[in-house]
């Protein structure tokens, strides 16, 4: 069943993964690289539209994002 979101902002995430991606010196595709690791399986254009915020976000992926990015998760919603 697919996903509906009735607005233009689909995350509430997205600057922040951007911001700390780019702190890490990450690029979009070693993030998507190191999400596969775990099993989680996001392509670096996924990547970008999380980041531009068009794009929803699982748990599991919030999950993954934070233990590559190495902040806890609650640090995205501040």
């Amino acid at each position: 069943m697919a996903r509906i979101i009735d607005t233009e902002v689909k995350n509430m995430i997205g600057k922040k993964v951007k911001q700390y991606r780019k702190a890490m010196k990450m690029s979009q595709q070693e993030l998507s690289d190191k999400l596969e690791v775990l099993a989680i399986y996001i392509c670096r254009g996924s990547i970008s539209r999380i980041e531009d915020q068009t794009r929803t976000v699982t748990d599991i992926e919030l999950w993954g994002l934070a233990q590559i990015l190495k902040v806890p998760i609650n640090i995205f919603f501040e």
